[in-house]
């Protein structure tokens, strides 16, 4: 396929047959890790959508581990939740003191 032109529905599903679910919620993991590192910064702070990434990624890390996927993407995934509940708790932390001053 030249650059610029559009695939065709042959191209598209061999495409589909080498992409695995792991690798599609890696990727996706990830994304919600990032976002959920915004979500806990004061310029885009909702500490819900925080605890909403969170709780994602607790819920998907024995699934991923289990699916086989590289060790070592899964440990970064779980390093990136564990440093993102730390964040979390320092905003909650600080939104709990912006409130009582």
């Amino acid at each position: 396929m030249a650059e610029g032109e559009t695939p065709t529905e042959e191209e598209l599903l061999e495409a589909l047959d080498r992409i695995g679910v792991a690798d599609v919620l890696v990727q996706a993991l990830a994304t919600t890790a990032s976002i959920g590192f915004r979500r806990v910064s004061p310029e885009s702070r909702d500490l819900t959508q925080a605890r909403l990434a969170i709780e994602a990624l607790r819920a998907l890390d024995p699934v991923l581990r289990d699916s086989g996927a590289d060790e070592a993407v899964v440990r970064d995934l779980e390093h990136a939740r564990m440093n993102l509940q730390l964040a979390y708790a320092k905003a909650v932390s600080e939104a709990g003191s912006d409130t009582s001053e």
